[in-house]
């Protein structure tokens, strides 16, 4: 109890009680705040700025308290982690590790089960974002195939990491800010391990009813399966099997080349030889020469495949340092294009562009040529090999009537994978070896994964996305307004009187958690957090109980995000691709929240006592 008073008595600048008109002022601002985030009117990061600035404006907090958020351990090592994962993508480590989690099912029951265990341990240790985004694809692609709605798959998927990412410290980025603000607050910051203690009963107890009684909550949306199989631009391509290629010895069927969606392989050239139409049963060999034609999105899949290069040139090195850089675009050759009635072979494109023809559209026709024996003629839609700046460059050529970038057709550094998936290894053990800080753990191994190749600079850049930093650190600002001002204590005392007679410290355990989960709800989770915790803390002061269980009450409420799909980032990402309503998420994600609940107001307590040692709790 001494602890939380020291922690509470810091926060009011210069030993000055807080006026009245400062929680007026903070009580006014974060009014504003949710009501225009829970409109949609503006932005999280808009709105946590903007009340920062005005709190910073009227006193109520000093510009080093309202910036001392940039230096806070949870922002860094979220911002870090964001690299770490990008590692994980750009080798196709992530993409190895999930690829084999749907196998072959015909029952939506088993794939789950094989999706999302194996999908909430690998969360547990990675940020579930960039893992909701290796799977989305991987999911639809299952889906189609066996004409199963994404609806009855996608939003476990988003729940599933959830859930494994509240069992460690590094899974979700909210624990992260949770642990940072605790350092903040002279509270010792929380082990690797320390969240699994009631994440691991939390995830097991949520995965069980996920499995067995969730999916019959989920929508079967047939309508949007329907959209699933509307004719898209199909492109002509022509793909080269090298001597690494993993399909090598393998049939067309054993391969998958039959089962991609949007995609029909017209041909095998063998030396000369073509094989047409081509049997699942035919065995691929070295520098067969396979024909497609097939959607862009399943084209780019194609070029994931180690070992499987485009042959539209045979003197470009497709496996070259260069082709680190280069991106796919698709562009539309227009009227005063200079090679227009020239095959692609003798159009000297890749000389005239610095970039390679891989696939031809043309205004729905299936054309049979060969890549290279093609005529072009205006209208003609090109998928394109480039340099990192041709769509900058060409955009407004009048040899292009359109140049468009394809998104995530960057190529993957397999002979990377074992060294990002090495990264990993060595965070954990920083964590769990030394007593390094986490943001300290994570810096050091994302320089390493920079420094090996796994992840370039500007990818590394990129992949970190400002607007949640921007977030955390103007939300754990105000979370200063709401100490300095006495809003926390007014608060907490309401807390108290509502939750806290007759059922104690549990009760406010409850109350917090509540609090805390209808939060992240309206506006984000690393926000409801950064609010709600000086809340928590001033209500164990109050009630004489020990601040930590309240704390881990708060990462777990905040982690907890199922009820909407704007709570959290990987229930946005499935929200379309799922075609789901408002509604879908309410009708499973609220029971959910409220097991959850249930196990944290039992396990928490045990876990982390509610009194303080050597004093009798309420």
């Amino acid at each position: 109890m001494i602890n939380s008073v020291c922690i509470l008595s810091a926060a009011v600048p210069d030993g000055a009680a807080p006026m009245l008109w400062q929680k007026w002022v903070t009580l006014g601002v974060l009014a504003l705040m949710l009501v225009g985030m829970t409109r949609n009117l503006v932005p999280p990061d808009v709105a946590f700025l903007g009340g920062l600035v005005i709190v910073v404006l009227t006193g109520v907090v000093s510009p080093d308290e309202a910036f001392h958020g940039l230096s806070n351990h949870g922002m860094i090592t979220v911002g870090a982690m964001f690299i770490v994962a990008a590692g994980m993508r750009e080798t196709g480590a992530l993409h190895m590790l999930v690829s084999r989690l749907l196998g072959n099912n015909t029952s939506v029951r088993a794939a789950l089960a094989r999706m999302v265990i194996p999908a909430s341990a690998l969360s547990a240790f990675m940020n579930n974002t960039p893992i909701v985004a290796m799977l989305l694809p991987e999911v639809v692609t299952w889906c189609r195939k066996r004409r199963v709605s994404p609806s009855k798959i996608l939003i476990p998927l988003s729940f599933a990491t959830m859930l494994g990412g509240m069992c460690t410290l590094i899974g979700t980025s909210t624990i992260l800010v949770v642990d940072g603000i605790m350092r903040d607050s002279g509270l010792s910051p929380m082990s690797l391990f320390e969240p699994a203690l009631v994440g691991v009963p939390v995830a097991v107890v949520g995965l069980g009813f996920i499995l067995l009684l969730g999916v019959r909550l989920l929508p079967d949306r047939k309508e949007f399966m329907a959209a699933l199989g509307e004719a898209k631009r199909e492109y002509i391509i022509e793909m080269a099997v090298k001597p690494n290629c993993p399909l090598l010895g393998q049939s067309v069927q054993q391969a998958g080349l039959r089962q991609l969606p949007g995609l029909f392989l017209i041909e095998i050239n063998r030396s000369g030889d073509l094989i047409s139409p081509v049997g699942p049963e035919e065995v691929l060999q070295e520098e067969d020469r396979l024909v497609f034609t097939g959607i862009v999105e399943t084209i780019v899949d194609l070029q994931r495949i180690p070992g499987l290069v485009p042959a539209a040139e045979k003197h470009y090195d497709l496996d070259s340092q260069a082709r680190r850089v280069r991106r796919m675009c698709e562009a539309v050759v227009s009227a005063s294009f200079p090679g227009l009635g020239k095959t692609i072979r003798t159009s000297d494109f890749r000389t005239r562009y610095d970039a390679v023809i891989v696939a031809v559209h043309r205004n729905g026709e299936r054309l049979r040529k060969k890549i290279g024996d093609i005529v072009l003629r205006p209208g003609d839609t090109l998928l394109i090999q480039a340099g990192p700046h041709f769509e900058r460059t060409f955009r407004g050529s009048t040899d292009f009537y359109l140049v468009s970038e394809v998104r995530d057709s960057g190529p993957v550094r397999h002979d990377r994978a074992w060294l990002a998936i090495g990264g990993i290894g060595l965070l954990i053990m920083l964590l769990v070896g030394t007593e390094m800080s986490t943001a300290v753990a994570s810096l050091i191994v994302a320089g390493v994964m920079i420094g090996c190749g796994c992840v370039a600079l500007g990818t590394a850049r990129s992949s970190v996305d400002w607007q949640v930093l921007v977030v955390i650190a103007a939300a754990l600002g105000f979370g200063k307004a709401i100490e300095n001002s006495g809003l926390a204590d007014d608060l907490a005392t309401a807390l108290v009187d509502v939750f806290g007679g007759g059922a104690g410290g549990r009760g406010v355990l409850i109350g917090v958690f509540l609090v805390t989960t209808i939060l992240a709800e309206l506006v984000t989770t690393k926000g409801a957090v950064a609010i709600v915790f000086p809340i928590a803390i001033a209500s164990a002061t109050a009630m004489g109980i020990d601040p930590r269980p309240l704390a881990m009450t708060v990462a777990m409420a905040g982690a907890a995000s199922f009820a909407t799909p704007i709570g959290y980032q990987t229930n946005l990402m499935v929200y379309g691709p799922g075609g789901y309503r408002f509604g879908d998420f309410l009708r499973i994600g609220v029971p959910l929240k409220l097991i959850v609940l249930l196990v944290v107001s039992i396990v928490v307590p045990i876990v982390w006592p509610l009194s303080m040692p050597g004093v009798a709790g309420r």
